[in-house]
């Protein structure tokens, strides 16, 4: 089974989108998918997060998460106020190792690659070395993304992580200047390429923009 992480520069940039549009696509070109959620936080027991819309805008039926916690903080930090620990790397790795028969694991991180699962400091960066597996990393569109960027890139390069590109989310209407030179700037910046904007306020990708590259990159093998 191969793995494919999906994270960000932040939190609410659109990893949700990204990973219901991959899982999407891998589904349609014949894999047999599931996605995971290791740690989801800002949730009560019950109440429906970003599993539930992967599977509702995928149609991908084995979306899964681990652990949940109430209040909306970086996992760690949620785990510690409710007097726990926090969920390890390496019972992510063996809640992945339970999972049979299928081609593909989408898994989708809680915010960027350098937050934190637990009191250890283990991050996603952690587990996408200890699986390797690549990141795919969706990032904002305006001033100031390119640091965060870039940053990013660099902490998983550091881990011999692959990023195969970046995905630019709530890209606005009318972008102002900054925004629009993200376009060239985020590749140069990065070394990686551009796979497409998510349009500001959109639940989907820009389908000639995106899933076209995607869907290019799933027949070439990238994720068999």
């Amino acid at each position: 089974m191969k793995c494919l992480v999906v994270s960000g520069t932040d939190t609410e940039v659109g990893k949700t989108i990204v990973t219901a549009a991959l899982a999407s696509q891998a589904s349609e070109a014949g894999l047999r998918v599931t996605v995971l959620k290791p740690a989801q936080t800002g949730l009560a027991e019950g109440e429906p997060g970003d599993a539930d819309e992967v599977k509702r805008l995928s149609g991908v039926d084995d979306v899964r998460e681990i652990i949940r916690y109430p209040e909306p903080l970086a996992p760690a930090t949620a785990a510690a106020n409710v007097g726990e620990s926090g969920i390890t790397v390496a019972q992510i790795v063996e809640v992945i190792a339970g999972i049979e028969d299928r081609d593909l694991l989408i898994i989708e991180g809680a915010g960027g690659v350098l937050v934190r699962f637990n009191d250890l400091g283990e991050t996603l960066i952690d587990l996408a070395a200890a699986l390797e597996a690549p990141v795919v990393l969706v990032v904002r569109s305006g001033l100031g993304t390119l640091n965060h960027s870039a940053l990013s890139i660099e902490a998983l390069r550091a881990r011999g992580v692959e990023c195969p590109g970046l995905v630019i989310g709530s890209w606005p209407g009318t972008p102002d200047l900054a925004t629009r030179a993200n376009l060239k700037d985020l590749p140069s910046y990065c070394g990686v390429p551009l796979l497409g904007r998510i349009p500001e306020g959109s639940a989907r990708l820009q389908p000639l923009d995106f899933q076209t590259k995607a869907q290019s990159w799933i027949n070439s093998g990238g994720l068999l």
